[in-house]
Order: C-alpha cells, then sequence, then structure tokens
C-alpha cells in the first residue's frame, strides 16, 4: 500500500501541474460535448443529431485554427484550405470503386481504386497535413503580423485554385460526388474529443509556451532562449492536422461538395466562431462554436423567407453570413478578446486549489556552474544612418565578477549591451561569448548562457506569472516538470511565489522589474547582463535587489553586467566600472579609479576646465 501511495505520488511529481490542469480543463469540455451528444442522441431527432454533428466537425477545424492563432497572435485565413484538402482526399480515397471509374476517368492511377475505410483514410490525410504543413510552414515562419496573415491569405487562394484547375482528380469547379457518408455523431465526437486534448495540451507545452511568449513579445522571448520560428512551425503543422481531419470528416458527412465550400465563406465562419468565443483558449473556441452554431441554426429559419409571426417575409440570401459579420463586430466592440477573453477553465486553479508553498530543488541549491569562458568585444562598433552609437570598443568580461556600465544619456550603453546580448548585430567588430553561438542571434546567445533584462520592462502580459519564468526555465532543464519547479524556486527567491497564477500584467511595476529578474535567472546564465535594473523602483526595492544579486552571484558565481544611473547602487555592488561616453570606453577600473578619472568627471559635468585638464593629461 505504501508502494502505491509513493508511486502515485512520483507520477504526480514527474507530470507537471500545468498539464494537470490543462487534462482536467479538456476532459470537462469533452464532458459537456459528450453529454450534449447523448441527449441529442437519446430525445433528438435526425435533423437534430445532424446539428451536434456538423458543430463537432467544426469544433474540430476552429480548434485547428486556435492551435495557431490563438498561441502565435498570427490571424490565419488559410486553415480552410486544409480543410478543403482533407476532405477531396478523403473523398477519392473512400470513394468505391465503381463509381470512381465513371465520376473520376482520368483520376491518375496511383490515386485510383483505394476504397478505404474513413479511419484508415483518416490516418493518411493526417501524414499528407503534416507534410503538407511542414512545406507550407517553412516560409510561412519567417514572416510575422499582418504579413503573415497575408501569406496564410494566398495559402487559401492557391489551394482553392489548384482543386478547380485539378479536373482529372477534384472535377474542377463542378460537384465532387459519391463518397459514403459513413461519418455519423459518435465519430465526430470522438475525433472533436481528440482535437479538444491536443489543442489544450499544445498550450501547455514548450512549443506552446514559446509561441505565446513571441506572440507577447518578440524580443524579450528570444532573450529566454525562444526561437519563434520553430514556435510558430509547430503551431501551424498540428493546426494543419486538425483542420485536415475536419475535412476527412466534413467529406463523409456531406457525401458531395466543390471547392466554393471551402473557399472564404467557410473560412470566414472559421475566423467568426474563434473571434466570438476568444481565439486565445480551447474554451473560447469551444464556446464559440456553440454559440455560433446556435445562432446559425435560428437565423436560417428566417433565411427562406415565409410567414413568421404573421408578417410575409421574403428570402434573404446571405443572412447567415451578415448575422455572423454582426455578431463578431458586436464582440470585438464590446469584449475585444471575445466572450471567454483568454481564459481556460482552470479547473485545478480556483482559488485554494493551487498551493502556495514553493517547491525547492535539492540541486539548485548550488546550481552546477555553467561552462564557457569570458565575453569578449573586439573593436565593436554600430551606425545607425551616419550617427555612431558605439565605437570600436574593445572588452572582456570574466565570469564571476560584477561590472557595471556607466555614462552619460545617449552614451550607447544599451546599444552595446544589445549588442553582446546578440540582440543587435555589430556593424563591425566581434562578440565571442565564449561557447558556440553562430550565427549570432539574441535566443542563440540565451541558451549559451547569456540572460539579459531590458530597460523598458519585457514581462509576457497575457501569461501568467508562473509561465513567464517555465518559458525560460524550459529551456535549460530536461522536461517541463523540472521546469516548472526550477520556476517556481525563483519567483520564491524574488518574493513572487504568492502571485504564480496570476496574468503578469497584474503585477505592479516593481514586482514586474523582479518578473523579469527571476525569469533571467531560470535560465540559470553563465553572465546576467541588467539594463537599469533599478529603475523606478523606491530605496527599500532597490537595497532588497542588491542584496539578491549579491547573494545569486555568491551562490551561482555568474558574471554580471549593468547598467546602472545610480551611483549609490553602481558603486556599492559593482568590482569594476566601464564608463561609456560618445559610444567609446573612456575609462575602465574599480570604483576608485573611475569616480577620480578627470574624464568620467568631464564626461558627466561637461566642464571645459576639466576636458582641458584631460588634454593635459593626456600631453
Amino acid at each position: 500500500m505504501a508502494v502505491m501511495t509513493m508511486e502515485r505520488s512520483s507520477a504526480r511529481s514527474i507530470l507537471p501541474a500545468a498539464f494537470r490542469n490543462a487534462g482536467v480543463d479538456a476532459l470537462a469540455m469533452i464532458a459537456a460535448l459528450v453529454l450534449a451528444a447523448l441527449a441529442i442522441y437519446l430525445f433528438g431527432n435526425a435533423a437534430m443529431q445532424r446539428v451536434v454533428t456538423y458543430a463537432a466537425i467544426m469544433l474540430t477545424a476552429v480548434l485547428g485554427l486556435q492551435i495557431f492563432s490563438g498561441n502565435t497572435g498570427i490571424v490565419s485565413f488559410g486553415h480552410a484550405a486544409f480543410v478543403g484538402l482533407g476532405a477531396y482526399a478523403t473523398g477519392i480515397l473512400t470513394m468505391p470503386a465503381a463509381l470512381q471509374r465513371t465520376a473520376l476517368r482520368d483520376l491518375p492511377q496511383f490515386l485510383a481504386g483505394h476504397e478505404m475505410s474513413f479511419f484508415a483514410a483518416l490516418t493518411v490525410v493526417l501524414v499528407l497535413a503534416m507534410l503538407i504543413g511542414l512545406i507550407t510552414g517553412m516560409p510561412l515562419f519567417r514572416l510575422s503580423g499582418s504579413s503573415a496573415s497575408i501569406a496564410t491569405l494566398a495559402l487559401l487562394i492557391i489551394v482553392y485554385t489548384l482543386l478547380v484547375a485539378g479536373r482529372e482528380i477534384t472535377r474542377g469547379s463542378q460537384p465532387f460526388y459519391g463518397v459514403p457518408r459513413e461519418v455519423g455523431l459518435w465519430t465526430a465526437v470522438a475525433v472533436a474529443a481528440l482535437a479538444i486534448v491536443a489543442a489544450r495540451l499544445f498550450r501547455e507545452t514548450s512549443f506552446g509556451l514559446a509561441a505565446r511568449a513571441a506572440a507577447d513579445d518578440e524580443r524579450g522571448a528570444a532573450a529566454v532562449g525562444v526561437d519563434h520560428r520553430v514556435a510558430r512551425l509547430a503551431a501551424w503543422v498540428l493546426g494543419a492536422v486538425a483542420a485536415a481531419a475536419a475535412g476527412a470528416m466534413m467529406a463523409q458527412f456531406l457525401g458531395a461538395f466543390s471547392p466554393k465550400d471551402f473557399y472564404f465563406d467557410f473560412g470566414f465562419t472559421m475566423l467568426a466562431m474563434l473571434i466570438v468565443g476568444g481565439m486565445t483558449s480551447s474554451l473560447g473556441a469551444f464556446a464559440g462554436v456553440v454559440v455560433t452554431v446556435l445562432v446559425v441554426e435560428v437565423v436560417r429559419r428566417f433565411e427562406g423567407g415565409g410567414v413568421i409571426l404573421g408578417l410575409q417575409m421574403p428570402v434573404l440570401f446571405g443572412l447567415t453570413q451578415g448575422v455572423l459579420a454582426v455578431a463578431m463586430i458586436l464582440v470585438i466592440w464590446r469584449r475585444p478578446t471575445g466572450l471567454f477573453g483568454d481564459h481556460e477553465l482552470n479547473l485545478l486553479r480556483r482559488p485554494g486549489m493551487t498551493k502556495g508553498n514553493p517547491v525547492k530543488l535539492a540541486a539548485d541549491a548550488a546550481p552546477a556552474r555553467a561552462e564557457g569562458g569570458p565575453i569578449s568585444v573586439e573593436k565593436l562598433s554600430r551606425r545607425y544612418a551616419g550617427v555612431v552609437a558605439v565605437d570600436d570598443v574593445t572588452l572582456t568580461f570574466q565570469p564571476d565578477s560584477i561590472t557595471g556600465i556607466i555614462g552619460p544619456n545617449g552614451a550607447g550603453k544599451t546599444t552595446l549591451l544589445n549588442m553582446i546580448a546578440g540582440d543587435v548585430t555589430p556593424s563591425s567588430g566581434t562578440v565571442s561569448v565564449g561557447v558556440p553561438a553562430r550565427p549570432a542571434s539574441a535566443f542563440r546567445f540565451a541558451r549559451a548562457g547569456i540572460a539579459r533584462t531590458f530597460q523598458n520592462i519585457r514581462v509576457f502580459p497575457r501569461m501568467t506569472v508562473l509561465e513567464n519564468v517555465v518559458v525560460a526555465a524550459r529551456e535549460v532543464e530536461p522536461g517541463l516538470a523540472a521546469a516548472e519547479a526550477a520556476a517556481r524556486h525563483e519567483l520564491a527567491r524574488m518574493g513572487l511565489e504568492a502571485f504564480a497564477d496570476r496574468p503578469a500584467a497584474s503585477l505592479a511595476y516593481g514586482q514586474r522589474r523582479r518578473l523579469e529578474v527571476a525569469r533571467a535567472l531560470a535560465l540559470k546564465p553563465r553572465f546576467l547582463l541588467l539594463d537599469e535594473p533599478a529603475a523606478g523602483m523606491n530605496a527599500v526595492e532597490t537595497a532588497e535587489l542588491v542584496s539578491i544579486l549579491a547573494a545569486v552571484r555568491s551562490e551561482r558565481h555568474i558574471g554580471v553586467i549593468l547598467i546602472e544611473h545610480d551611483m549609490r547602487l553602481v558603486m556599492n555592488l559593482c568590482e569594476r566600472i566601464v564608463v561609456v561616453d560618445r559610444g567609446r570606453v573612456i575609462a575602465d577600473g574599480t570604483p576608485a579609479e573611475v569616480q577620480n578619472n578627470p574624464a568620467v568627471v568631464a564626461a558627466y559635468l561637461g566642464s571645459r576646465t576639466a576636458r582641458a585638464r584631460q588634454g593635459n593629461d593626456v600631453q
């Protein structure tokens, strides 16, 4: 009995709390779907069963759209194309051979005569969707924002054109008929249930966390080791697979269809459903489909005209799409994030369900020191349209030391730090971080042990405090459970453990500063780069930060490079100070040496006498 208890405890510790929470949420949504289907099956008629079957198919398609758009923040118009491809592929693979010889006389030999079962054809379709997703996603992940959305629209147009042009395979713009109608209520519900699990769990995976972080702040995500291109590609491929699965079911649900059935109108319906419910959550996709299908079914009663409430109504073609458009506009106006916003059910994160005690890592009491040499900057320069921000700087930063970079406003300090972090490409010169990290980029430098914070805070506001740190911890920890535990440890260090399940946007300014430091420390870096970490903090918060940084340096033996205007903090914390003025290093030494350097006095005071004295000293 004791052994069984230990095994269950061990299993809970291995499975991340985020996955447990997501699993319970998915089961709750599946239970609601199954109960609705069961009620209709027992007490509804055939027409009502078709409505629920259609809703389950649309739920699978919309969840595919949500996996990509909801996690990456890129609105996709192209997922309807994957639904169409899935439908046509299933139709060809499952059509009876005898009928196929008459309906598709010119079908290429390698596609003819398969006559597969639905689930065999579905397997082929999913593999095909994965391959097409990879091929189409390779150029797509190089884009972002509106350019990526336009690229997905171009994909929809291309696929539609190919379906119309491929008459030998698709019958062109003519109806594609003869597909067995074997998909019923329970098949649609079963596939939709799998899509719910996939969508809800993907949000908590490394790819999902990375995609959401990049959607909130691409630059901040790169600083914690996130390669947003890979994360977006993973979301695109999984979304394409779910959409193709919906297309496979749609083919055997309809029995006959044409390319226009999977074009703009269908894509608009999918997008409207997602926007109405809430684009960024699987719960929003679920609710959006339910609400939209109910509205559409009511509106269709009026679209055909007839006598309604004693009035003779004309036939109103397009009324359904019009009502969907109005509903979408009203939701965007009143609730820009949808009916459920960006919230999941989070049944295990309700008040009183989450324990506030931080997780202590036995191994983290004395974290392993990251291997690697110093940071070397050789003849580094950066120019912006003729303005020299950094000019021929050569420096070396050793591990296990604290270096302050000071100088007047506009001296080039932040630009220098950005180049050391891989965030800005030098115009000339090189940065070596002591371990291989080529080609130079912020996420590769972060993975090489260079963590940083920003002058303007770059937390991920729509993610929870814990998720903000888990994103970074996942880059160095062996699994999500270990990453979650490491993240809680860093939050406890920074006094933020009680806010773990709150959105980062709800934190006060000083707390967000500490969250950014906790996120950087979760990378277990060799060097920690801090850009004005005490900016906006009061004296008490600043003193606490100094104490934490000193303790971290002593515990982990990491190098700290900081930019700061608080001279008291710099002089008390730093062992070495580099002074930058007009993009050049004018002093480099101990705090005492720098304080007495006439060039530093001249740079800060702008004194002609001091500058003259500097010139005399040089001579």
